[in-house]
């Protein structure tokens, strides 16, 4: 299992390069390696948590993202067919430039789905929680128990589902929802009451309550105004000491944050090692980020607007991209 450092690195290259171009090229080339992660990392006997895979989401969000753009746009040159003009919003032609743009926003947000899900995959919850301060470690974990109530709902409501349907019961009209809803809330609510419990008896929190008792508030407070003060007075043109205040507010409440997470128990059972495979799957990603923004500028830039034309391609950005792909060539080699 690969270091979470590695795959946020990873994660944030991805994110990069999917927001600084609409080049469908590109774009379908990204995909492709998210795609081919995905297969790569998932395992047969976990199975996932989103409701939807990545090629469905496309299937359902490109034309969706597509027509809807069409209907609205009237920019472009190449009209395909055109709506009575009394029809109200949709009315006028419908151009393939607008066809085009919509279904590159499309693309946009599957790429960017199917890279949040290579992260649901690879990375477990209690990994990412490792990452928040020590100060916001209750917030860390009730949201990680949210998170993993959602497997839970989904199971349960498959359940709740069997056993109504060997009562002979049918989803039929929006009435028919209600025995199987009922059940749920009960047993979401048996199960919230149960932690609660738990976590009471165990004295969550309470650690954190006492570290807070100083005057970390009271600095917080101040740096936040400094920030608040520094943003105004760099509206106001007085940059200096806009950047001065910002400076001072930042680091008061950073200092305040450090200061407070110090005073909360800390205790790691198991640390997962950094190696020469977190090291390659990181240099790729820098690869990947770095090549993407350095070279090929201009192709990096597509808009189908007025006219459609075909995009350019750049041969080194698009084998930059292909730094994405080691952690299926570190995933192979275990």
């Amino acid at each position: 299992m690969l270091h979470a450092a590695a795959w946020l690195v990873w994660l944030a290259a991805a994110l990069i390069i999917a927001s600084v171009t609409r080049n469908p090229l590109y774009l379908t080339l990204l995909l492709a390696v998210l795609m081919t992660t995905i297969r790569t990392i998932r395992r047969p006997e976990t199975p996932s948590t989103a409701p939807l895979a990545p090629g469905r989401f496309a299937l359902y969000v490109i034309p969706l993202a597509a027509i809807i753009n069409a209907l609205l746009s009237r920019v472009g040159e190449t009209v395909l067919c055109t709506i009575p003009t009394n029809w109200p919003l949709i009315g006028g032609p419908i151009t393939a430039e607008a066809l085009t743009y919509g279904a590159l926003n499309g693309l946009l947000l599957t790429t960017l789905f199917a890279a949040f899900t290579v992260l649901n995959l690879a990375v477990p919850v209690h990994d990412l929680i490792r990452f928040v301060p020590r100060a916001f470690y209750p917030v860390a974990v009730i949201t990680s128990i949210a998170v993993t109530f959602v497997p839970t709902t989904l199971r349960q409501i498959q359940q709740i589902r069997e056993a109504q349907a060997i009562r002979g019961h049918r989803m039929r009209r929006l009435r028919d929802w209600l025995p199987l809803f009922m059940p749920l809330l009960i047993g979401g609510l048996e199960r919230a009451l149960q932690l609660a419990e738990a976590l009471a008896a165990r004295g969550f929190a309470a650690e954190t309550v006492k570290a807070r008792a100083g005057g970390t508030q009271t600095i917080s407070i101040a740096g936040l105004l400094a920030i608040l003060g520094g943003g105004l007075l760099v509206a106001w043109q007085e940059v200096r000491w806009g950047t001065v205040l910002l400076g001072v507010g930042g680091a008061a409440i950073v200092g305040t944050l450090w200061l407070a997470g110090r005073r909360v128990p800390h205790t790691t059972y198991r640390r997962t090692p950094w190696g020469y495979r977190e090291w390659l799957v990181t240099g790729g990603a820098f690869v990947a980020g770095a090549g993407f923004l350095f070279f090929g500028q201009a192709t990096r830039v597509y808009n189908p607007y007025p006219a459609l034309t075909w995009p350019a391609f750049d041969i080194l950005t698009g084998t930059a991209l292909l730094g994405l792909l080691l952690p299926v060539l570190v995933a192979e080699s275990e």
